[in-house]
Formats: C-alpha cells, sequence, structure tokens
C-alpha cells in the first residue's frame, strides 16, 4: 500500500493518481469522488473522473453481488407454498396426492 498522507493532490499528475488509484479505493470505502480532496484534480482531468466513476460503478454492482435479496416473498406466499405442499402437487381434487409424479428408482 502506497503512503498516501504525503501526496500534494492539488499538483497530482495523472500517471500519480492512476499508480495511487487502487489504494484510494481501498481506503476510501470506493468512493473516491466523493472525497473532496480530488475534486479540483477529477474535474480538471475528466479522463481520470470517467475512470473512477466506471470503477466505482463496478465496485457498486460487485459488492451488490455479496448482499441479500432486496425482494423476499412475502409470509403469505410461504404460506400458500406450504399449503400446497400439504395438499400435493395436483390437489385432492383430480385425485393426486402428490407422490404419484415422483420419479422411482
Amino acid at each position: 500500500m502506497s503512503d498516501l498522507t504525503n501526496i500534494n493532490f492539488d499538483t497530482m499528475t495523472t500517471a500519480e493518481f492512476e499508480t495511487y488509484l487502487p489504494d484510494l479505493f481501498a481506503t476510501g470505502g470506493g468512493k473516491v469522488s466523493e472525497d473532496p480532496r480530488f475534486a479540483k484534480f477529477l474535474a480538471a482531468n475528466p479522463d481520470c473522473a470517467a475512470l473512477v466513476s466506471d470503477l466505482e460503478t463496478i465496485a457498486e454492482y460487485a459488492q451488490s453481488m455479496f448482499e441479500e435479496p432486496v425482494h423476499e416473498p412475502s409470509d403469505t406466499v410461504w404460506s400458500n407454498i406450504a399449503s400446497k405442499l400439504k395438499e400435493g402437487v395436483g390437489g385432492e381434487e383430480d385425485g393426486l396426492n402428490g407422490t404419484e409424479n415422483l420419479a422411482t428408482e
């Protein structure tokens, strides 16, 4: 990891920024664009700003892959599934109790 304490963000070159970028993401929680130290630099370097934006988007999508699903089925859905399983796959009205369609070995 680079020592970010001695960096002059006002005179930093794009090459230096690209060198420090992985460490900036690692220590900044993935939101380099919201760090006020880089506002002037990113405004003056649109290519770097676009790179940061792309990397932040990628990081957000990657992180969301490990999060719990936002939409969980309601308790009513689970109750309906449970009652249908108790009734059987085809229901009693057609004479099936749910075991006739199971594969046998």
